[in-house]
């Protein structure tokens, strides 16, 4: 499993905003043990669903732009884009089934 793709504020609206296919933004920090154990679950998630969506990071810490303007007050919490627009919020840790439920609408 390859590390996901982390991104920051500057590289938001060209990494997920303009994104052709769904993107699921993870809003972790280092320090953030959930976060930590959700990485690997994301990392198989992107690994076996990659053709559908797209999985990239983004700290919170080092990145509290994108975090302020999406309300994104807890970590973990993942965000589904698609076409620009907030479709999914998922908060806190979650098994890759239930992330797979939640997004499945809206990735095909």
């Amino acid at each position: 499993m390859a590390p996901l793709p982390e991104i920051d504020d500057a590289s938001f609206e060209a990494q997920v905003l303009q994104a052709e296919r769904p993107t699921l933004v993870d809003f972790w920090a280092e320090w953030c043990g959930p976060c930590r154990m959700m990485s690997p679950i994301l990392e198989a998630l992107a690994d076996e669903h990659g053709d559908k969506f797209c999985i990239v990071k983004l700290d919170v810490q080092a990145n509290p732009d994108v975090a302020v303007r999406y309300a994104v007050t807890s970590i973990p919490t993942m965000l589904l884009f698609v076409g620009g627009e907030v479709k999914e919020r998922l908060v806190g840790y979650m098994p890759a089934p239930k992330i797979i439920e939640q997004i499945a609408p809206h990735t095909g």
